[in-house]
């Protein structure tokens, strides 16, 4: 699955009432989460909210291993526990992630 781009994008679910305590969770985000993303390659993260749609956007120069170190993160794990109970997340088996978004175009 070797892609040549850096960008990527994925679209996940608030559950209906839950939208003040996923920002506040994202406020407080956990140190050692905020550190393995940055070891697993992950620059430049943003997530933005459209009522209860979840728009994240993210750069790595290599998807494969951001990926499987996210997978195998223990930290990683604990946030997928704690955030499971207010987000609906829809996850493609193949990489164990979200399904990620295909480019349609792009303007530099």
């Amino acid at each position: 699955m070797k892609m040549s781009n850096t960008s990527f994008a994925w679209v996940l679910e608030v559950r209906p009432g839950y939208e003040e305590e996923y920002k506040k969770r994202h406020e407080e985000i956990w140190p050692e989460m905020v550190e393995m993303l940055r070891e697993s390659g992950v620059k430049n993260y943003s997530i933005f909210r459209h009522g209860l749609t979840l728009f994240g956007y993210f750069e790595t120069d290599d998807l494969e291993k951001t990926i499987a170190c996210i997978n195998q993160s223990e930290v990683n794990q604990k946030w997928g526990e704690y955030m499971a109970p207010i987000m609906k997340i829809d996850v493609d088996t193949r990489i164990n992630y979200p399904f990620l978004l295909p480019l349609q175009w792009h303007m530099e």
